[in-house]
């Protein structure tokens, strides 16, 4: 069974639905520790009513980002874990710290990458009038919400959407597929193959998802 430590800075919805998954019996990873950027971000209370180790390394203590890396990649590697997961953790990393976690360090973006990188990613999708959103977890490159794909999940976008339904409706996606791309992980199914994500399991070779679906008659 796999170590995994998560970083977030808010609620933790994410770190939530994997605490979730493990405690359920269908993620067979332990949880080693959950680490914050901000002493009042609200998941480090739930990881700790599940019995899970927090600590908080506050990035406003460190005059500069890569002394920040430093002391979070410390916190992080008294763990030993095998995998680091990013869950809502809204801090750029330098690329030293992702280039040590490099194929052992994972992230969730709420919009179906390539498209949509950085904030904003529901009222930019709205306003571009696309139809189709989700989200997408991947492997964490040096370059901003740009990585190898593990899996994606896909929504439509409904005539009268706007961000928080669109947002609702992401997130319940989300919830899904990072506790299967975690998984997946830990049971070796993924392989890098040419800056590509491979996966080791069967998929179906059709079928399309078409929006906006209307209801004949």
């Amino acid at each position: 069974m796999i170590s995994v430590v998560i970083l977030i800075s808010g609620r933790g919805s994410n770190m939530a639905s994997l605490l979730a998954a493990v405690g359920a019996g269908s993620l067979p990873v332990r949880i080693a520790a959950v680490l914050a950027n901000r002493p009042d971000a609200g998941g480090l209370e739930t990881a700790a009513a599940h019995g899970v180790p927090t600590a908080v390394i506050d990035h406003r203590q460190f005059a500069r980002r890569e002394d920040f890396d430093t002391a979070m990649a410390a916190a992080i590697d008294a763990f030993a874990p095998a995998l680091v997961v990013l869950a809502g953790f809204m801090r750029i990393l330098g690329e030293a710290f992702v280039r040590h976690y490099e194929g052992r360090l994972i992230n969730i973006h709420p919009s179906l990458l390539p498209t949509f990188p950085g904030l904003h990613t529901h009222r930019r999708a709205l306003d571009e009038g696309v139809r189709i959103h989700g989200c997408t977890v991947h492997f964490v490159t040096p370059d901003l919400d740009h990585g190898p794909i593990i899996v994606q999940a896909a929504v439509p976008i409904i005539d009268g959407d706007d961000e928080d339904t669109l947002a609702a409706r992401v997130l319940a996606q989300e919830h899904q597929v990072y506790p299967l791309a975690v998984r997946w992980f830990a049971e070796g199914r993924l392989r890098l193959q040419a800056g590509r994500v491979v996966l080791d399991a069967p998929q179906a070779s059709s079928g399309a998802l078409i929006a906006p679906q209307t209801i004949a008659g």
